[in-house]
């Protein structure tokens, strides 16, 4: 099979841009090895474009039709356990913390953030997904929520959210994206703390949700120790959240642990929920490198 040829970067942005609403400054635009460019990811963020590499120096062709745009381009260098911030190596200055939109909802930016910038791009249509399954008055929790993307979602949906991270600037991350949307903060709920433990005292209060999002990272420690595993312990999780889960709702199963493939995944969410209905969604399409991102909605048939 022969390789992807290189594309330009006006070219591939045009045709995702032929993808998406005018409401969405949010996305992928070179994908890698799908795009003719191996270990090469590109992302614009609202008037911004970040380029993340592994060790390969940024394309010249790439870095000379930038030049031409004369928009601000951030470098990161995609290191394992370096959460180091991106570098600006071409354009204006501007400020590290701005806004952007994915489907008319805001969201802040943090170019200074590290790891991720605020959201994660390949959860788009999860994210609209949720939007469109849950009805005004139903609940939904949302897991390992970082910067609360999926709760903002919800709550426009017109859902009673509740949003829970193990850290607090996380949580005060995801109320100012509540804000950015008209949403009061006060009117939902924040968590801080370990999804197990919280998953286990939502069970002993009774407590059960319509909509549950569960995307951990692949690995994680709570402040006793104790080590989470996905590729050990998703399946425990899944269980875990399905006794908090309202009649006929549902749980959305992500996570990118590459160790897992997509059919030991399943298998996994089945163990965890041995009488549910299982079904996937594609990826958005701009993503046409590795099919990486495991996923899974699990919806119970009581």
């Amino acid at each position: 099979m022969s390789k992807p040829v290189p594309v330009s970067y006006i070219e591939s942005r045009q045709k995702r841009l032929s993808w998406l609403d005018d409401q969405t400054d949010l996305f992928r635009v070179i994908d890698g090895e799908g795009d003719g460019y191996p270990n090469v990811y590109v992302d614009q963020m609202g008037d911004v474009i970040l380029v993340s590499t592994m060790d390969e120096a940024v394309p010249q062709n790439l870095l000379q039709e930038w030049q031409t745009m004369g928009c601000a381009v951030f470098h990161k260098t995609l290191e394992q356990d370096v959460k180091r911030p991106p570098m600006q190596i071409l354009g204006p200055n501007i400020d590290s913390v701005f806004e952007a939109k994915e489907q008319g909802v805001k969201f802040k930016i943090d170019l200074n953030a590290g790891y991720s910038q605020g959201i994660f791009l390949d959860q788009r249509l999860h994210r609209q997904k949720v939007r469109d399954l849950l009805k005004p008055g139903q609940t939904l929790l949302n897991t390992f929520a970082y910067t609360g993307a999926f709760s903002v979602y919800g709550a426009l949906a017109g859902a009673q959210t509740t949003t829970l991270d193990l850290a607090q600037p996380c949580l005060d991350w995801a109320k100012e994206n509540m804000e950015l949307n008209g949403i009061d903060p006060k009117t939902q709920y924040f968590c801080k703390g370990d999804t197990l433990h919280w998953l286990k005292r939502f069970e002993k209060q009774g407590r059960q949700f319509d909509g549950i999002v569960l995307d951990p990272p692949t690995f994680s420690r709570d402040d006793k120790g104790n080590v989470f595993r996905v590729e050990r312990d998703y399946g425990k999780l899944v269980a875990l959240a399905s006794r908090c889960l309202a009649p006929k709702g549902w749980i959305l199963c992500t996570c990118n642990c590459k160790k897992l493939s997509h059919g030991a995944f399943k298998s996994m969410v089945r163990e965890g929920m041995p009488f549910a209905s299982l079904s996937s969604d594609p990826m958005p399409p701009e993503f046409t490198g590795e099919d990486y991102l495991k996923r899974v909605w699990a919806v119970s048939r009581a």
